[in-house]
């Protein structure tokens, strides 16, 4: 059973997208919570597998409350789905960087919704190829202070290679016919990476692959 904690300070949004939850035999809303605040009290008692969580709400918004959950080793097993109404902004990047597993923006179709929560409940990247160039080119590029560089030193030749392909939005099935190894190599050697990086998933590794220089930006 996958549970699932709602946090939006729109009540009429919650109410939708708990029906549309409420009729899967393999999903669970735990709660809801109206701000960041309570969505992070409300994480903590109930420990969901997925926080969909609105990026911009009062007293506590999406970016800080997902940096909260992501410090906390207690909160590890939590992935965090950032809402939006804007797609792919500096704020969706911000909080991809706190540690967010992804993002869904608010008007995106039922059957995408359900997926959505089901790919990021497996612990995979909610990050399509497409908005993965988006990132690139809009914010990665940019200069930005970061220690990763000296933690890529710890990785094997074999886990960059891993986490070069991640970073350009290939699968595991797909990273394993790269390299010409299983697919469960393969995520032996990302798992690997993500911990040596202290990366809580794919979307992360996919930032800290560029923002180390593990892979290169796209020339423009």
């Amino acid at each position: 059973m996958i549970r699932v904690l709602l946090v939006d300070d729109q009540p009429l949004l919650r109410s939708g997208f708990r029906a549309l939850l409420d009729l899967e035999d393999d999903i669970e809303v735990v709660a809801e919570a109206g701000d960041g605040q309570e969505g992070l009290a409300l994480v903590k008692e109930h420990l969901p597998d997925i926080a969909l969580i609105d990026i911009r709400m009062p007293v506590v918004d999406g970016i800080e409350a997902t940096r909260r959950i992501a410090a906390d080793p207690d909160l590890a097993g939590v992935h965090v789905v950032i809402l939006t109404n804007y797609g792919f902004d500096e704020y969706v990047f911000n909080a991809l960087r706190a540690g967010a597993a992804g993002f869904l923006v608010k008007d995106i179709v039922p059957e995408d919704f359900l997926h959505a929560v089901r790919v990021a409940a497996r612990g995979d990247a909610l990050l399509a190829p497409s908005i993965t160039r988006k990132l690139i080119n809009r914010y990665v590029t940019q200069p930005l202070p970061t220690a990763v560089g000296t933690q890529l030193k710890e990785l094997t030749n074999r886990e960059r290679e891993a986490v070069a392909l991640v970073a350009q939005g290939l699968s595991n099935t797909q990273i394993a016919n790269a390299m010409v190894i299983s697919p469960t190599t393969a995520k032996t050697h990302i798992n690997r990476a993500m911990t040596k990086l202290h990366a809580r998933d794919r979307a992360q590794l996919v930032v800290l692959a560029y923002e180390s220089g593990l892979v290169p930006p796209p020339r423009q």
